[in-house]
């Protein structure tokens, strides 16, 4: 039976040995048997700063591209209400035919020009409410440029906190791993009970089901980036950032003037009144369109007549009172939405500057004092179990809480991130176009 084995052994080794071979010469590094998220992350590929993944996002994303085409057609907009009208062009012909004696019979023919010189206010108002109309879309695309440049860094540091998610589940499966192999060294030597091995087994069952769920929601956050940037992210791609990027210190006086002079929803709530404004003086004006000149020429057998002359509407009947009223109204509802939407940011601005405080003081209480803490009980505990002095519970329970502050930690960082993107959103530092 011995001879059999080492008969398989032997046999075994030279089959692998000319594989092994074969892989060393095209130069294959072993790998691993088991890889982790953050391990598939850190393989070589594109590395993008969060500046160069915002400008290929910006270039590729679609809903920029709408917006960037609603910009085009309110240009054409303007060149539409700044266009003259065209002049009209009569042309008749006809034949005499004489009733009586002495008439003569022939051809008619006669022509005829005419052309509409506009109200200059109406033109002018209209080429007003134009502009406006381009400038309420120049601030759109800003407003959807900052919203798109806000996702994606967010969906970045979102990135950031499932792959530090990841790497805490690997330590902590890592960790439950070696306290599992200790006290199943102490069940069998019989220095511990028999439940102490199966708690151990069952918060490492535990761990490694945490650790696949991390994996897979780091890849669902790299989808959810690469979504944003319409697929154009290569494979492998990496992020050359970190989750605790330093902010700079806020200022709430400055930011509230930022928000009230740069923010592009405001931006275009101004614009959308102006040009409702210019809309009361379109319909205003409208009431005296304009003077039509014309000129017509007519040849029979015996005459040539040329006549000029000219036309003008008299508002008698309709003198514009309803389109005036619309626009009046229009006018009114813009203010409103002005007013009411100004103060709605200056809340939101209020609140995310206190969220952004808030997560910054968590993040120094939780990084400076509870997470050495948490790491100094764990070490503790587990030196106390070795000794005999604690049970398997208390290295347990040390762990877990050690594992809670480091999410809460993450959590906090997260958060400060996400609040400092909304306060740049909200005064309108990224719908500068490039």
């Amino acid at each position: 039976m011995n001879k059999t084995k080492t008969w398989r052994r032997w046999t075994a080794s030279l089959l692998l040995c000319p594989l092994a071979a074969l892989a060393q010469s095209a130069g294959e590094p072993p790998r691993p048997a088991t890889a982790t998220a953050a391990t598939a992350t850190a393989e070589a590929g594109t590395a993008y700063t969060l500046d160069a993944l915002v400008q290929l996002v910006l270039t590729h994303n679609p809903t920029l591209q709408g917006a960037r085409s609603a910009r085009v057609q309110a240009e054409a907009g303007i060149r539409s209400a700044g266009a003259l009208p065209n002049p009209r062009l009569e042309i008749s012909d006809g034949r005499q035919r004489p009733n009586g004696a002495g008439g003569i019979s022939g051809s008619i023919t006669g022509w005829g020009v005419s052309q509409l010189i506009e109200n200059p206010w109406l033109r002018s108002a209209r080429v007003d409410a134009a502009e406006q109309g381009l400038r309420s879309s120049e601030a759109l695309l800003g407003l959807t440029r900052s919203e798109v440049v806000a996702q994606v860094k967010l969906r970045a540091y979102e990135v950031l906190l499932r792959i530090e998610e990841s790497r805490a589940a690997d330590d902590e499966l890592l960790l439950l791993e070696q306290t599992r192999d200790r006290v199943r060294v102490r069940v069998d030597s019989g220095e511990a009970a028999r439940y102490e091995i199966i708690k151990a087994e069952a918060e490492f069952i535990s761990a490694r089901q945490r650790q696949q769920t991390a994996q897979l929601a780091v890849e669902q956050a790299r989808i959810r980036l690469n979504q944003l940037a319409g697929g154009q992210l290569p494979l492998g791609w990496t992020l050359n950032a970190r989750l605790d990027d330093a902010q700079p210190p806020v200022q709430a006086p400055l930011l509230r003037e930022q928000l009230l002079g740069t923010n592009p929803e405001l931006q275009s709530l101004r614009a959308q009144l102006e040009r409702q404004q210019a809309r009361v003086r379109e319909a205003s004006a409208s009431r005296w369109p304009g003077v039509e000149l014309r000129y017509n020429d007519l040849r029979d057998p015996d005459n040539r007549q040329g006549m000029i002359g000219a036309s003008i509407q008299i508002p008698l009947l309709d003198q514009k009172r309803g389109p005036r009223a619309e626009a009046e109204a229009e006018a009114t509802r813009a203010r409103t939405r002005l007013e009411a939407r100004q103060i709605e940011l200056q809340l939101q601005l209020d609140s995310a500057v206190m969220a952004l405080e808030m997560a910054r003081l968590r993040v120094e209480a939780l990084g400076t004092g509870a997470i050495r803490d948490a790491e100094a009980a764990v070490r503790v505990a587990q030196a106390a179990y070795r000794f005999g002095e604690r049970g398997i519970l208390d290295v347990l329970d040390a762990q877990r809480v050690l594992r809670t502050v480091r999410g809460d930690l993450l959590q906090a960082r997260y958060q400060q991130q996400a609040a400092a993107i909304e306060i740049d959103l909200l005064t309108g530092r990224d719908a500068v176009q490039p």
